[in-house]
């Protein structure tokens, strides 16, 4: 039985956590299933947008206990090169050229809640809990402190990742960690929907030039930043959806993507 499952659907690749018996936590395998099943995703053009998702009751509750035990006895080195493991998953996520979206059905703890914080969406049921709760077992939430910074901003960030305290679904939409709370029974038909909507009515280069400029203009000054989107605003002009698009728009004729 994989730990990872990846099939393809009306063109929205679906990547599950497959551990339901030990609430979907990660572990270094774990890790690595995943990062296959995105790359796989990636290089798939049977599919437009990504749902990440999970089987059981929880999506994911962090790291696997007998993964935290292991980790006790690395040197700093194995360590190193396990979180050097971890960013690469996240990093893979927040630039992937695909929308990823986050089907919510349960707990999202720790790291658990990391991958939430990455993916482009995050819809999750009233149920559900949120935290990174890394500083209660004396650790720290460390590459998740990136990308959480940067979507929600600094105060919300240092509550969250200082007081290790679990919160609703309904604080995590208001402090802007995920993008929409939807009964359980409705789960489903919403992550659909959007996926339909994301693939019918856009342009995959499109997306995906928006999420490279998104990762990568924070990092520069006004005038660096403003170059930057000039250049990337001319590439966009050049390629075949933008072509398509446009014609299209002139012409008053409804576009297929």
């Amino acid at each position: 039985m994989s730990i990872v499952n990846y099939n393809v659907e009306d063109r929205v690749a679906y990547i599950t956590l497959n551990r339901p018996e030990k609430r979907n936590a990660l572990n270094a395998n774990m890790v690595t299933a995943l990062k296959e099943a995105f790359e796989e995703g990636k290089n798939d053009e049977l599919a437009k947008v990504i749902v990440l998702k999970a089987e059981g009751d929880v999506f994911c509750a962090g790291a696997d206990l007998a993964y935290l035990q292991q980790l006790q006895k690395n040197t700093y080195e194995e360590n190193l090169a396990d979180s050097h493991h971890l960013k690469s998953l996240f990093h893979q996520i927040y630039t992937h050229p695909k929308i990823v979206i986050a089907k919510i059905q349960g707990h999202a703890i720790a790291g658990g809640c990391g991958l939430a914080s990455v993916c482009d969406f995050s819809l999750a049921s009233p149920e559900t809990k949120f935290g990174y709760t890394e500083v209660r077992i004396g650790f720290i939430p460390a590459i998740v402190s990136l990308f959480l910074i940067r979507k929600i901003g600094e105060g919300k960030s240092r509550e969250l990742l200082l007081s290790g305290e679990l919160i609703s679904a309904e604080d995590a939409l208001s402090f802007g960690l995920i993008n929409k709370v939807v009964p359980l029974d409705e789960l489903d038909q919403t992550v659909g929907s959007l996926t339909q909507n994301l693939v019918e009515k856009n342009s995959a280069q499109s997306m995906a030039l928006t999420k490279e400029m998104i990762a990568n203009i924070q990092e520069m000054d006004m005038t660096e930043g403003l170059s930057y989107a000039a250049e990337m605003n001319a590439k966009a002009r050049a390629t075949e959806d933008c072509k398509k698009g446009m014609a299209a728009f002139l012409d008053k004729m409804k576009l297929n993507w």
